[in-house]
């Protein structure tokens, strides 16, 4: 890992760049671990995600917005209207459409998961930092919020 002097001042940032990838995808896998949708393939948890982040969607739109042929989509799609997560609806406007959209049992599953994952950083906040270790990482949260919001 990159030692330095924690001022910002002689820290190399490609070593600091490598090191910071390495932890935060660790954090993420761990995270990761800490809940599931079930056994879905990384396409469906894709397609959740969008649909809760962006609401209602076609499958045209949602095989654009993820770079996959409508088709495969339409495939991906009617896996998870099976699995209960995803449902149709005619669109208001046009109802040759259908609107694709979250079902209760998609939203229980996310927040139930989200539950899981801030139980699991906490814990290990309390039990594997110092009191120090903990006002760090919390004065470090804007300067991460800033990384991830970079163009």
């Amino acid at each position: 890992m990159c030692e330095g002097k924690g001022d910002g001042q002689g820290q190399d940032p490609l070593l600091l760049a490598t090191d910071l990838r390495i932890v935060l995808s660790r954090l993420v896998r761990r995270l990761r671990e800490q809940s599931t949708v079930g056994d879905l393939t990384k396409s469906q948890e894709a397609v959740l995600l969008r649909l809760e982040r962006d609401g209602s969607s076609t499958t045209t739109e949602l095989a654009r917005a993820e770079g996959m042929r409508p088709q495969s989509m339409a495939k991906t799609v009617q896996a998870l209207q099976e699995a209960g997560l995803v449902t149709g609806s005619p669109d208001p406007a046009d109802g040759r459409r259908i609107l694709l959209a979250l079902t209760d049992t998609a939203r229980d599953h996310f927040r139930t998961g989200r539950l899981a994952k801030d139980d699991w950083l906490t814990r290990a906040i309390q039990h594997s930092l110092t009191p120090e270790e903990v006002d760090l990482l919390a004065a470090s949260v804007p300067a991460l919020n800033r990384l991830a919001h970079y163009p």
